[in-house]
């Protein structure tokens, strides 16, 4: 995985900023990545120069937000500050509140530290510990060379939750997933919790064992690709590619190792506000705004070939402009709407068995 990332301001002062633009040009990322070879260092600074100004506004406004209150409440001003992006020293406790994390962990104390005591289950520890040094190997933090070693600390959390959520265990893709809130919260018990809030409320039945809720989800996908977008859909019909094999990785991997790792960030910042109707905009922004280069795809292979490509460039590199994108290229997505289509695409496809 390459991720680009625009690193959100870790402080307000005139010192904050000036030391993100300087790690611009570093081979490592400030959440660890390295940056390929082929990285362009000069387009990226470019918008960087420009997005810096964003940061540091957004950062003075959350902090006046946030000063001397408690636990973050949803609200529509939260909403508005959210979409808009949260700075990187306050997303652990953004998310923790909006999600209902962190009112889960302080009504369970303890609760964390009793399931990695729990009983041994050698199956789960096997299958996580066998992703263990699949995930993320261009990031320096997860590398057993690293000191501290992100490995343990991700291996904790999957293991608590493995013995938390027993109808689920481990899948493949919550191993991405809790990286990700580890790097953000730096903390084991929060990105537990995180990792809760969403695998068993924001986006359920995604990692069961049969994923009726990953696969459901991504029929609806084409579902409202064929109202929005009819003629990629009747191309993708016309080619018998099935949405699973072009989307399956943004759904189940919130777009990690898809998208740039502070666009994922963006995303999620809203993902864990307004629930998993943000994937849908994601998805149908992406496809929107490419619509007249993958008509241009002329063969199965072609197809989703053009999918892949779709998930590069400058529109995904430049996260506040495509944040902005993804609530008005897609139209009006009401709830609704997701839901009719939801218990459509689930009852099909339990008939199909």
């Amino acid at each position: 995985m390459y991720p680009v990332v625009c690193a959100s301001c870790r402080g307000i002062g005139a010192t904050g900023p000036r030391l993100l633009f300087n790690a611009v040009v570093k081979k490592v990322d400030a959440y660890g990545f390295e940056r390929p070879e082929d990285f362009d260092y000069a387009a990226y600074e470019e918008f960087f120069s420009t997005y810096l100004v964003i940061l540091t506004r957004r950062a003075i406004k959350w902090s006046k937000l946030l000063k001397g209150s408690g636990s973050v409440q949803k609200s529509m001003r939260v909403k508005r500050y959210i979409r808009k992006g949260v700075p990187l020293e306050h997303r652990a406790r953004v998310w923790m509140g909006v999600s209902g994390a962190q009112a889960q962990m302080e009504r369970n104390p303890g609760y964390y530290h009793q399931l990695l005591q729990g009983e041994r289950n050698n199956s789960l520890e096997e299958a996580i510990r066998t992703d263990m040094n699949r995930t993320f190997p261009d990031n320096v933090k997860f590398r057993r060379s690293a000191d501290p070693c992100l490995q343990k600390t991700l291996y904790n959390v999957l293991l608590a939750y493995g013995h938390h959520n027993q109808g689920v265990g481990y899948c493949q893709g919550m191993n991405f997933i809790a990286g990700y809130l580890i790097l953000i919260t730096k903390n084991e018990e929060e990105s537990f919790w995180l990792l809760d809030a969403l695998v068993g409320r924001i986006l359920p039945d995604y990692y069961s064992p049969e994923m009726l809720g990953l696969k459901t989800d991504q029929e609806v996908l084409g579902e409202l690709v064929r109202t929005k977008l009819p003629a990629v859909a009747a191309l993708m019909d016309g080619h018998g590619v099935l949405w699973t094999l072009v989307v399956s990785r943004w759904f189940i991997c919130l777009f990690v190792d898809i998208l740039p790792v502070e666009t994922v960030l963006r995303i999620w910042d809203c993902l864990f506000n307004e629930g998993s109707k943000i994937i849908f905009r994601v998805a149908l922004t992406l496809i929107k705004q490419h619509q007249a280069f993958i008509l241009e795809a002329t063969s199965f292979a072609d197809i989703c070939e053009k999918f892949k490509e779709i998930t590069k460039g400058s529109f995904v590199t430049e996260c506040h402009t495509f944040m902005q994108k993804i609530f008005s290229e897609p139209g009006s997505l009401p709830m609704t709407t997701i839901t009719r289509l939801r218990e459509s695409c689930r009852a099909k496809l339990l008939v199909q068995g």
